[in-house]
């Protein structure tokens, strides 16, 4: 549910960077982005207090945060995090990706931290600044995107176990070039038994750090067993399928029928996934989000009723799974082809994103003037 603020919209003052890099420094960088491994020459910056609320939002040089050691977030975590991407297309205007999404998605992972919600308004004005002076660190080129990370943590001195009361919220930038440098390619995916992403009534609807700080030992095994990702089972019953790391999972079943999990409290309501859900539907496809079993998915497989699998998320895209392996058995084969509605789904999604194909459901918003 979005938040309206009671208070008016925030205005920003803007201090900017004495010594931004040259344009052949940012060049070489976008020559070779990676992903999330240089920054953008600024960020926002944006102050909550019990007392007074949201105040002093402002546009900075992007440098090191100063935080006291008994600050909150670093002895209990408190804190939540987005992610989307910026997009140049070809007339030279940036756009971004319903963002909207993402910021009534803070808000219902702010809330379930205990952190203040930050107006929608306000989050979408915090993307647009930032873009208006870095505008050029988007990468040029079919596939590249200046990746935003707008993330709230609790700032408050304070050791007692209770929500801080001051709180700061910021956004950075880092450019990023394509995902899948030699073109995409099905993953194989690892299978995590011993370990489980999120519990019920727990915080796996939440985009938090704490999230995917549990997921990274599992990450390792299966980076050990040739994986490039790890698949969570339900906590429950460990015989429900959840999510992945950090990505929904989809199937496609008998050709017409897109079949992942119910967002049922413990998955992330990813806005890929919601994106993908409705293309699908555009296509004619009938969509299930319902519980489904690693005994279904291996009995799909065998049957071929089961004729497609893939995962989606911000960073990626759409990303066609292989197979999946545990310790004891493996679903699927590790040289199956990356499938038709998989790939035909990931173009269209990419295409609206880059202004190449129409933008029939409003999604795209301008970030620059």
């Amino acid at each position: 549910m979005t938040t309206v603020s009671d208070s008016p919209a925030l205005t920003f003052a803007r201090t900017l960077n004495p010594t931004p890099a040259t344009a052949e420094e940012r060049d070489a960088v976008l020559a070779n982005p990676g992903f999330g491994i240089h920054f953008s020459d600024h960020m926002v910056s944006i102050d909550w207090t019990l007392e007074s609320g949201w105040r002093d939002a402002r546009l900075v040089p992007y440098g090191p945060l100063q935080l006291d050691p008994g600050s909150a977030v670093l002895h209990y975590g408190q804190e939540v995090f987005e992610g989307l991407k910026a997009y140049r297309h070809d007339d030279g205007s940036i756009w971004t990706f319903r963002p909207e999404k993402n910021a009534e998605r803070l808000q219902r992972s702010a809330s379930r931290l205990a952190l203040p919600e930050l107006p929608v308004e306000d989050f979408l004005t915090s993307l647009k600044q930032i873009v208006s002076v870095d505008g050029a660190w988007v990468p040029p080129g079919d596939d590249g995107s200046l990746y935003l990370r707008p993330f709230m943590i609790a700032n408050e001195t304070f050791l007692g176990v209770r929500a801080a009361h001051t709180v700061a919220y910021y956004v950075i930038a880092s450019p990023a070039g394509p995902y899948f440098t030699g073109g995409v390619t099905p993953v194989s995916i690892w299978l995590s038994t011993q370990y489980s992403r999120a519990g019920r009534g727990g915080t796996g609807a939440a985009k938090c750090g704490g999230n995917y700080a549990a997921s990274l030992l599992p990450q390792e095994e299966a980076a050990k067993n040739g994986c490039s990702q790890v698949l969570f089972l339900d906590a429950e019953t460990g015989t429900h399928v959840d999510e992945l790391g950090g990505m929904n999972v989809f199937f496609v079943m008998g050709g017409d029928t897109l079949v992942t999990p119910a967002t049922s409290g413990s998955i992330l309501e990813g806005v890929t996934r919601d994106s993908v859900i409705q293309l699908a539907k555009d296509r004619g496809m009938t969509v299930e989000e319902r519980d489904i079993t690693l005994d279904e998915w291996r009995e799909g497989v065998d049957s071929g009723r089961i004729t497609e699998i893939f995962a989606c998320g911000t960073a990626a895209v759409i990303t066609p799974i292989a197979q999946v392996k545990s310790a004891d058995f493996t679903i699927g084969s590790a040289d199956a082809p990356a499938g038709e509605i998989t790939m035909a789904l990931r173009k269209e999604l990419t295409d609206i994103q880059h202004g190449r194909a129409e933008d029939r459901h409003g999604w795209l918003y301008r970030l620059n003037a």
